[in-house]
């Protein structure tokens, strides 16, 4: 017997307990961004439990089921991801203080010559193509740019736990790490008055750190290393969940392939 088709209810009532707004219920499940809801809600682009949901503000129930258009599919999928091996003094998002942003490195020129996504540059791609997370200006390694915006959540929203991995060479400012100070790096220390979240830091040679967090406060790596009597002397991130920088060159770029996922 086939399953009694679910019922049309549309959008929940403005007070019904539990309801929230349907643009943030679709970035809560990865659906697509709030920006993107909010784009699309008002085209008739967005359905509720099978009807079209046009009006902002509209809010939904935990359970009713969303789906998108065809046409908001396809403008999702046009949307690409690049991978950019950050150089030193470049910073992550807007230009500031005479330094430039690390996007306008984001050209055919300093495409890598191993790109092997199958996806042509087109200058499209550089419109909305923002940073999901940051980078020191003065750090290196793997810096993620993206149109999409359910990646961008999926790696800076308050509920990521996707890892970042980074290379971390020290000194100390006086006498050597203790075992003890190794271990409040792992976990017991606090930035900002806010506990840190359990960290993974092992010594990859005696000049150098292996870091793998689950956040990303600023300055984070540097903060914790003062805390203990270590200054930083260079950081460079290889890892952000499993896509790894690899062989990518400094100072060039790549798209992020269809096969790749960050967690």
């Amino acid at each position: 017997m086939h399953a009694p088709p679910r019922e049309a209810r549309g959008p929940a009532p403005e007070a019904a307990t539990g309801s929230m707004r349907l643009s943030k219920r679709m970035s809560e499940l990865g659906i697509a961004s709030r920006r993107e809801a909010d784009e699309w809600i008002p085209k008739g682009w967005v359905r509720v439990d099978g009807q079209v949901v046009s009006e902002l503000g509209s809010r939904v129930l935990p359970g009713q089921h969303i789906t998108l258009d065809a046409k908001a599919r396809f403008q999702q999928a046009q949307r690409v991801t690049v991978l950019l091996h950050k150089p030193i003094g470049w910073v992550s998002g807007q230009a500031e203080d005479g330094y430039e942003p690390a996007v306008v490195l984001v050209k055919p020129q300093t495409q890598w010559r191993d790109d092997h996504s199958g996806i042509r540059f087109l200058l499209s791609h550089l419109r909305h193509l923002v940073p999901a997370g940051r980078l020191d200006i003065d750090s290196t390694g793997l810096l993620v740019l993206t149109q999409d915006g359910r990646i961008a959540r999926q790696l800076i929203g308050e509920d990521s736990e996707v890892e970042k991995e980074y290379l971390v060479r020290v000194e100390p400012q006086g006498e050597p790490l203790s075992d003890a100070g190794l271990a409040l790096l792992n976990h017991g220390l606090e930035l900002d008055g806010e506990a840190l979240k359990p960290a993974h830091v092992e010594w990859v040679n005696a000049e150098q750190l292996r870091f793998v967090l689950r956040e990303g406060k600023k300055r984070q790596i540097r903060r914790m290393c003062e805390a203990v009597g270590l200054k930083v002397t260079g950081l460079k991130r290889v890892r952000i969940g499993s896509v790894m920088l690899g062989d990518l060159p400094v100072g060039q770029w790549r798209y992020l392939r269809l096969d790749e996922r960050f967690a």
